[in-house]
């Protein structure tokens, strides 16, 4: 079987959960069957484009222009021919509505992957009514979770028929020395640390993470709470942190390119999200045999099953991740199983040998 080429179509490879998925992917698929190359149609290679570059993989960058740029409908579709791209995989929609009208009249097939959805989620009545014709034109549409593909057919209207659903896969780092960092932070050694790696934006919700924590530290005195991560709420979680009197059990570390570190030293991962679709932090966690805290959205519920990897909470709802808290905290044996089990269920589902095998196939279906 010859080669087959593979062009990713994408906003930019700045560091973000979609990102991460495409560069898992390009390095995850077999390289002597699938070539990959990726486009930026934001003009960004960015860091983690970088790194795919370092490692033999080539970017083309073009630049959008507000509004609908047709012009890049054009240069899409040379370098479609240019490079003579057998597949072109477009992540997120607005790289699927270039992608797709640059393929128009090769012979590249095309995948589109909507990769998360917005909180709340609302629909486009243009795009109710072009979706079902522009999936006629699509070879393949998936999503990330049952959710996300919910939300496309709900949202989108797109068929459902048409839908596969194919979870991200994560690389399986070997876990850091955890002693040299934790006493770097200055976290007492028999303290149990709680923590996070997200955004810090309204959809995380970690003013209600911190409203729960300090009702936890009324049960058990030796809680850390290690909030990873960078954005625009940064400064009014700071100044909840100070109002609640957290300022000696609350640590930022700002945002943290390899986050993997600072995950080991967690003993249990908090994830109360008002929104998400596929946690790709969520992930590495329970490859790194953590136990999990979160609410009940989105995909969620499809990686973390409750009372075997972690225990699931109602969105929005305080006295429940207090109550989940407090579980886990008082209980390092239940700790230990809900880590091993989460750890197995990362192996089986979410490693990514298992989600470039699935797109393997995928593309295998279209010669």
């Amino acid at each position: 079987m010859s080669t087959k080429r593979i062009l990713h179509v994408t906003y930019d490879m700045n560091i973000g959960g979609t990102e991460q998925v495409i560069r898992n992917l390009v390095e995850g698929l077999d390289q002597e069957r699938f070539c990959s190359s990726i486009l930026c149609i934001d003009g960004a290679v960015g860091p983690w484009g970088k790194e795919l570059e370092a490692k033999g993989f080539r970017h083309f960058c073009l630049t959008r222009k507000p509004g609908f740029d047709f012009a890049l409908i054009l240069r899409i579709r040379k370098l479609i021919k240019d490079e003579a791209i057998d597949i072109v995989h477009c992540h997120q929609y607005t790289p699927y509505i270039y992608g797709l009208f640059g393929s128009a009249l090769t012979a590249a097939r095309v995948v589109f992957t909507e990769h998360g959805r917005f909180y709340p989620d609302v629909s486009s009545p243009k795009r109710m009514a072009l979706n079902p014709l522009l999936q006629l034109g699509t070879h393949a549409i998936t999503a990330i979770s049952a959710a996300t593909g919910k939300a496309l057919e709900e949202f989108e209207n797109f068929s459902a028929s048409r839908i596969s659903i194919i979870y991200n896969g994560i690389a399986d780092n070997p876990q850091p020395r955890s002693d040299e960092l934790k006493s770097t932070l200055g976290i007492p050694s028999n303290n149990i640390v709680l923590g996070t790696v997200s955004r810090l934006d309204p959809i995380k919700n970690q003013t209600m993470m911190l409203k729960s924590f300090k009702k936890c530290l009324t049960n058990t005195s030796n809680l850390t709470l290690l909030i990873v991560g960078d954005g625009p709420q940064k400064d009014e979680l700071k100044a909840l942190t100070e109002t609640l009197g957290l300022s000696d059990s609350v640590i930022y570390t700002g945002f943290q390119p390899n986050p993997q570190a600072y995950l080991a030293i967690m003993d249990i991962f908090l994830l109360p999200s008002l929104s998400e679709g596929t946690s790709m932090t969520l992930l590495e966690a329970m490859s790194f045999s953590k136990p999990s805290i979160a609410t009940a959205v989105g995909g969620t519920p499809e990686i973390l099953s409750h009372a075997e990897t972690g225990l699931l909470t109602e969105n929005e709802d305080e006295a429940g991740l207090v109550d989940a808290i407090n579980q886990l905290t008082n209980s390092s044996a239940l700790r230990e199983q809900y880590g091993a089990t989460a750890r197995k269920t990362y192996r089986e589902r979410f490693s990514i040998g298992a989600m470039a095998n699935q797109y393997q196939k995928l593309y295998d279906s279209f010669f």
